[in-house]
């Protein structure tokens, strides 16, 4: 029954820890995903429409790069509209801030390739999304820290209740009897 009493208390405990000062709540965390699903869904079209394969002198690596920014892309798309629909899931959360960096790395190698072979003011452009990607990532990463640090803490009050309830269960006395056994008679 105590153990019960524990869930119950730990499960009303839960929504006033991810509301501490500072925490961003979860559905302010929605607007930040948003824009970065937005981000990727704009950015997509115009590196689809990037051909490194006709650029002059331009080694083949940018062809696989071309494709892995395109992947790159949809899948940061997906994963944050994905992340949108349970934005406590720290796994996902992690993943998706992951991706962004990612997709960063490689969003910023290959327009130095375009820069160099083909079109500067393009990888001008392709450098102004990251810049502008740079305050989402920022906010994804403050809420993945501060959900982090709640998650810790729920995860400290459910091991001390535990605890709790361990010692008040060792302390109970044990009975000699089995239980179902029949009962001597004085």
């Amino acid at each position: 029954m105590r153990t019960i009493t524990a869930l119950f208390l730990l499960a009303g405990i839960t929504p006033v820890l991810s509301q501490q000062a500072g925490m961003q709540n979860a559905w302010d965390i929605h607007k930040t995903l948003a824009a970065v699903a937005l981000l990727a869904d704009r950015l997509a079209p115009v590196v689809d429409q990037i051909h490194p394969e006709n650029w002059n002198g331009a080694p083949e690596g940018y062809v696989a790069q071309a494709k892995t920014c395109r992947n790159e892309l949809r899948a940061l798309a997906t994963e944050s509209r994905k992340l949108d629909q349970n934005p406590e899931k720290l796994t996902d959360a992690l993943q998706l801030l992951f991706r962004i960096r990612a997709t960063e790395t490689v969003l910023a190698s290959f327009s130095e390739g375009l820069r160099k072979y083909a079109n500067p003011p393009l990888a001008d452009m392709l450098n102004a999304v990251i810049a502008e990607n740079a305050g989402n990532k920022d906010r994804l990463q403050q809420y993945l820290l501060e959900l982090a640090i709640a998650r810790e803490q729920e995860f400290r009050v459910a091991d001390q209740e535990a605890q709790r309830c361990r010692q008040t269960l060792s302390r109970q006395p044990s009975h000699e009897r089995q239980p179902g056994a029949p009962q001597e008679k004085n």
